[in-house]
């Protein structure tokens, strides 16, 4: 990666220790500032208003419509009772009333407030994944404001960052060169990391085996798991809704030179599953589901089968993450064998010494996600100034570890989390307790910052192992965060449902043994059929867009 990404939170502290450009709070500042052209960037040369401090002075209330963190599920009903939401309205001087979807509702919930035509000031979501045409569309349709000529009066700090990271700016805009969301944007490359195959190295130890890294060499460790630990889903992963869904991070299938996914191959945009790569793949893994290596019931895996498999033994290999996996099990595993350890392992490779060619690696900015502005909003400069906190140098403390002498304490210019966060007295998990007072372990219109994961992860294993997935190709191959023009959306959206549940039936029916292996190839004329094609072409003409952005 470049080293501009690579050192993005450095440069952020650097240049905001140089001083900050800050603009001043306005009485009569004009709602409608929608006019700028897509040539316009946040970048542009539009002089700032002269110097403002946090808190504003507003007196206005303003709305704000976003799902709560699911590490929140139990503990806490509503933003409003959330020490961060309070806080933040706190720090900037601007009141907020908050409505939330139910959890996991969010995508019903936002139809409904759309169509009510009553909009918020501020709506927190992916309008790039989710919204039916993108965000050009929800521009377009005057659900969302274009926020070209807002960024450049009233959001300074966000202004100034993406000008010094162009790669990132590159990410948060539409092919026509509008912005429409404040961001979340990763500040490291080590955050982008945070998912890949993990083992019990207790196991492995006892047996006398290496950490496997060719497929024979997996192969040979889950048949050891099964017959000498008696390990009875030795590999098991989480396939609801999707089976295999973390294939498409190339686990596994990237040994045999796919994905579940869209990838890049020689400067070629090509489809894993309809590639032979991924014929080899469901090949291995039928065989070992026919050997009894895979678990039995992993069509219908869900997150508590999965935790239950590593807490009783069950299970020695899955893939996860080294927070909500490794994080979450290694303690549970302790508690019935003190030596039991969980690892992160390579990524597998056909042959020895290859380098994987495919593994989990996030964007340095979420495509499409975090908060909107809503066209219809009569309180815009104020909405921009609070999201624009985030980009400050104060804001990017708060966000990503909260109050001083609460949730951190510095110690030698270092914010350490205090023990409310990391050792709750109320018994909570770091992850939930960190999210009631940050927004640093989950997202939100911020730079996130490396030093919340160094101490998210706790345990040694946790970091080697993200040190482990690290090590891949994936750069050559994953496509950037490309976006399709409003009527390619509606177009793919149609293909994709009818593409993935293809490739779901073709999985499941083959690993199962329902279907031969050489079925596959009936497959391939099935995808024809739903126009894999066109879908091929739409994903080469939003790259191309993309890469002249």
């Amino acid at each position: 990666m470049k080293k501009n990404r690579k050192k993005m939170f450095t440069m952020l502290v650097a240049t905001s220790l140089m001083g900050s450009i800050v603009v001043a709070c306005s009485s009569n500042t004009p709602t409608d500032v929608n006019s700028a052209s897509p040539k316009t960037t946040a970048g542009g040369t539009t002089a700032p208003n002269a110097a403002v401090t946090y808190p504003l002075k507003v007196d206005k209330t303003l709305t704000y419509w976003g799902e709560l963190s699911g590490n929140l599920t139990g503990v806490k009903a509503a933003h409003a009772d959330v020490p961060f939401f309070q806080d933040w309205q706190k720090k900037t001087g601007v009141n907020l009333k908050f409505s939330a979807p139910p959890t996991n509702q969010a995508d019903q919930a936002i139809n409904v407030l759309l169509a009510t035509g009553d909009l918020p000031d501020m709506i927190e979501y992916d309008w790039q994944g989710k919204f039916p045409g993108g965000p050009e569309k929800a521009i377009k349709d005057g659900y969302i404001l274009k926020l070209n000529d807002t960024i450049d009066k009233f959001a300074p700090n966000l202004k100034k960052f993406l000008k010094e990271h162009p790669e990132v700016d590159k990410q948060v805009k539409t092919d026509n060169g509008s912005y429409y969301v404040f961001p979340f944007i990763r500040g490291d490359d080590y955050l982008r990391v945070f998912q890949g195959p993990i083992i019990r190295k207790d196991w492995l130890d006892d047996l006398g085996l290496p950490v496997p890294q060719t497929i024979d060499e997996w192969y040979t460790t889950l048949k050891a798991f099964k017959e000498k630990k008696g390990a009875t889903a030795a590999f098991s992963v989480v396939s609801v809704p999707r089976p295999f869904n973390e294939l498409a991070n190339g686990a596994f299938a990237g040994a045999f030179g796919v994905t579940r996914d869209f990838f890049i191959d020689n400067g070629t945009i090509k489809f894993g599953p309809a590639e032979k790569g991924y014929k080899d793949f469901l090949a291995t893994f039928h065989k070992w589901y026919e050997e009894g290596l895979i678990d039995k019931n992993f069509a219908t895996a869900d997150g508590k089968s999965l935790d239950a498999n590593m807490a009783s033994g069950a299970t020695g290999v899955t893939v996860q993450n080294a927070g909500g996996g490794i994080g979450k099990w290694q303690p549970l595993i302790t508690a019935k064998d003190p030596k039991g350890i969980l690892i992160g392992a390579p990524y597998p490779v056909l042959k020895k010494g290859d380098i994987p060619m495919y593994g989990q690696k996030d964007p340095a900015s979420a495509p499409g996600g975090m908060v909107a502005i809503t066209a219809s909003s009569k309180n815009i400069e104020t909405a921009a100034k609070l999201l624009d906190y985030g980009y400050s140098e104060e804001g990017h403390m708060f966000f990503n570890f909260g109050t001083e002498g609460v949730a951190h304490k510095l110690e030698n210019g270092y914010p350490k989390y205090t023990d409310l966060l990391m050792k709750n007295p109320d018994k909570l998990a770091p992850a939930q307790a960190l999210s009631l007072y940050i927004r640093g372990n989950y997202n939100g219109p911020f730079v996130q910052d490396k030093r919340y994961i160094e101490q998210y992860l706790a345990l040694q294993t946790q970091r080697d192992a993200v040190s482990t997935w690290q090590k891949t190709d994936v750069d050559k191959h994953k496509l950037p965060p490309i976006t399709a023009t409003p009527e390619e959306s509606t177009e793919l959206a149609k293909i994709m449902t009818d593409l993935n549940t293809l490739v779901d039936e073709m999985t499941l029916k083959i690993i199962l043994g329902t279907e031969p292996v050489d079925s596959f190839d009936k497959y391939m004329e099935k995808f024809k059929s739903v126009k894999l094609s066109r879908a091929l072409e739409i994903k080469k003409a939003s790259l191309d867009r993309y890469n002249k952005r």
